[in-house]
């Protein structure tokens, strides 16, 4: 007599045939209505600029309406949080690195966890820091500026756009690997930094390329160097300060795409394809470079594992230093 499966196996595994199918049809029929980008910051910022410049061809591609929504407040997490536990698998967020890796380690109280609540999509594009000086420091070589930075100790000061700010973390992994130590004086954003900075109260800062250079080439600031590994297409007339001799030193800032953990992979998939095509077309990517960013558009496993990376060398810093935010 022929052995039978129990009837609830064989249920199962007609089930589970059926998986492929049902994901590739729920992929390829979403959306069903307009798809809403969640930006935690103001019109006219950097991830404002760049998720308005997606939202057009992303549209196009998913034949319905994308809005960019911006949720300003709490450098970016106000909005993160709200893509976490965003529900109608058709609200996305476009983000900046510290909401993807480090808003938990810096405030317990975050009431999202980058890791378990937030699905990466794609990592959009990447940028290096300038090591920027003020006009009156020595800083015709990056040997130069750190001999005159270990010269001054505790007298010079450095500035960011705030305590726990990418610029922040990494000028104190910069003291850490080049043994100098200003002081961290806080502002409200980078404007206030480079004010400072002309008016001599600060010597030095990390800052966005495209925010530097003006002021570098207006004749305002002197630039030293850039933060990534190798040289940067952004602005290639720069030495990195590791081959300037900064053991180990990397750092970059990034945005990129997530979705919420409760969006359907099928769903997740596509809009990964659809939106690393976007960014990576040549006419696209020429105007992601004009604002400041060297396109990646990868697939979801880049971005994790760029999150894995940047939450491990940057937590190293945080944990080290006791860096909280305010």
């Amino acid at each position: 007599m022929p052995h039978r499966l129990p009837r609830r196996t064989v249920l199962a595994s007609a089930v589970a045939s059926l998986t492929p199918i049902w994901a590739s049809a729920q992929g390829n029929t979403w959306p069903t209505r307009p798809v809403r980008i969640l930006v935690g910051f103001p019109g006219g910022s950097s991830p404002d600029l760049t998720a308005r410049a997606l939202a057009e061809p992303l549209s196009r591609a998913l034949g319905q309406p994308v809005i960019v929504d911006n949720r300003a407040g709490a450098g970016g997490n106000i909005a993160a949080d709200l893509v976490a536990k965003a529900t109608d698998e058709h609200t996305i967020g476009l983000m900046i690195n510290g909401n993807l890796t480090i808003a938990r380690l810096l405030n317990p109280k975050t009431p999202y966890d980058p890791a378990r609540d937030l699905a990466p999509v794609s990592l959009l594009g990447t940028a290096p820091l300038v090591l920027a000086a003020a006009p009156d420091v020595p800083a015709r070589s990056v040997t130069e500026f750190l001999t005159a930075a270990r010269a001054g100790g505790s007298q010079w000061n450095y500035g960011t756009p705030g305590v726990g700010t990418v610029a922040h973390i990494g000028t104190e992994l910069l003291k850490s690997r080049s043994g100098i130590a200003p002081v961290h004086v806080p502002y409200p954003g980078n404007p206030q930094v480079i004010t400072a900075m002309i008016s001599g109260q600060v010597q030095m800062a990390l800052l966005p390329p495209a925010l530097a250079m003006a002021q570098v080439r207006a004749g305002k600031l002197q630039a030293v160097g850039v933060t990534s590994t190798g040289r940067s297409p952004l602005v290639p007339e720069l030495p990195s300060l590791a081959e300037a001799g900064v053991p180990g030193f990397q750092l970059e800032i990034w945005n990129a795409v997530a979705a919420p953990a409760s969006m359907p992979r099928p769903i997740v998939a596509r809009l990964s394809a659809l939106v690393s095509d976007i960014v990576r077309a040549p006419e696209m990517r020429e105007r992601l470079f004009q604002q400041g960013w060297q396109v990646a558009g990868t697939a979801p496993e880049g971005l994790a594992n760029r999150m894995r990376l940047d939450t491990a060398l940057l937590g190293g810093v945080i944990q080290a230093q006791g860096i909280k935010a305010e």
